[in-house]
């Protein structure tokens, strides 16, 4: 199939589907003519792409970790030990930047309440206009 039916059969955009090939996560053939040529199995690799990126993973993370992954039932299974030790890792690196993000937005809400009353019912009514 080509690019533009890879695009409609998993809601991808063609531009989207071309970085992740600059990438190296999709390897489609080259026809003659210099079309792009994907397979059946393409639409899964893109699935797949799409729930690691939905999971917090780049690209790049992506792209060391898809080789040691297989559908099962509509999940991602490890099929690599390395591969587990590495997505913990993720995991904690996100569950930092939660943690810190957490604090920040705690941090801003004091700032936010300390706000006179005047300036409060001004900011309300800026957010309502927008």
């Amino acid at each position: 199939m080509r690019i533009g039916e890879l695009s409609r059969r998993t809601g991808v955009h063609e531009r989207l589907l071309r970085y992740y090939e600059q990438q190296g996560l999709l390897q489609p053939t080259r026809r003659p003519s210099g079309y792009r040529e994907y397979t059946d199995s393409d639409l899964d690799t893109v699935r797949r792409i799409r729930s690691l990126l939905a999971a917090g993973l780049n690209t790049a993370t992506i792209a060391t970790v898809l080789p040691c992954l297989r559908d099962d039932d509509q999940r991602l299974v490890p099929i690599c030990s390395d591969l587990v030790t590495e997505l913990c890792r993720e995991r904690d690196r996100i569950t930092t930047a939660i943690t810190a993000l957490r604090s920040s937005r705690v941090m801003l809400d004091a700032v936010i309440t300390a706000a006179p009353d005047d300036v409060a019912a001004r900011a309300r009514a800026n957010l309502a206009a927008t």
